[in-house]
């Protein structure tokens, strides 16, 4: 798929190099989110470099971690954590364990074409066991953006009202980063979302 190699090679090396160091900053968000949850396993869908779970594993660092990552060279770094079993692939042919406390997306869902996003929200759900956290560009409705310019790599849309609509998961709380934020975001919206039936 060529979204696929896209990522995995050149231009994806380049995002994980921009993307290093921000582990304060998601702990910071992590704990504004995630405050009460009981969480003991995550999967990581498009994980870079590991800084996400570096921050989560401030938060529990007894969890069970899994990251599915298609770059190689983010990959390396991921292997390099402690504890952190690591699927080097698309996100379309990673095996989907089921039960994860958190299944965790990232500025991930973003580069996903709409002609195969649903795919991804299937995998997904089904490896939800309790609840699913979306920080991801939000826009009412799908909207294609130029990214670093090139076209058809970046799309905003309402992902967690998708998976609301989708499969009927309960909305537990949302929220906005600000980039001049004392430990900013790049203006991300996050939704922390519920699976029912749990």
């Amino acid at each position: 798929m060529e979204q696929d190699n896209f990522w995995a090679g050149d231009f994806g090396d380049k995002y994980s190099e921009r993307n290093v160091g921000r582990v304060q900053n998601n702990l910071s968000m992590f704990v504004d989110i995630l405050h009460g949850c009981e969480i003991d396993s995550i999967l990581e869908f498009g994980a870079g470099t590991g800084e996400n779970i570096l921050a989560l594993k401030g938060l529990h660092p007894f969890a069970h971690f899994d990251a599915i990552e298609i770059n190689e060279s983010a990959c390396d770094k991921l292997r390099e954590i402690d504890n952190v079993s690591v699927f080097w692939g698309s996100a379309f042919d990673a095996p989907i364990l089921e039960g994860y406390d958190l299944v965790l997306s990232k500025g991930f869902l973003i580069h996903i074409h709409p002609d195969y996003i649903d795919k991804i929200y299937e995998k997904m759900y089904q490896a939800t066991g309790k609840y699913l956290l979306l920080c991801e560009y939000y826009n009412p409705t799908l909207i294609s953006v130029d990214y670093r310019g090139v076209k058809n790599r970046l799309w905003k849309r309402d992902f967690a009202g998708d998976m609301i609509d989708k499969y009927e998961m309960k909305l537990i709380e949302y929220g906005f980063v600000y980039h001049r934020d004392e430990f900013p975001q790049d203006d991300l919206t996050w939704f922390l979302l519920e699976k029912g039936d749990i």
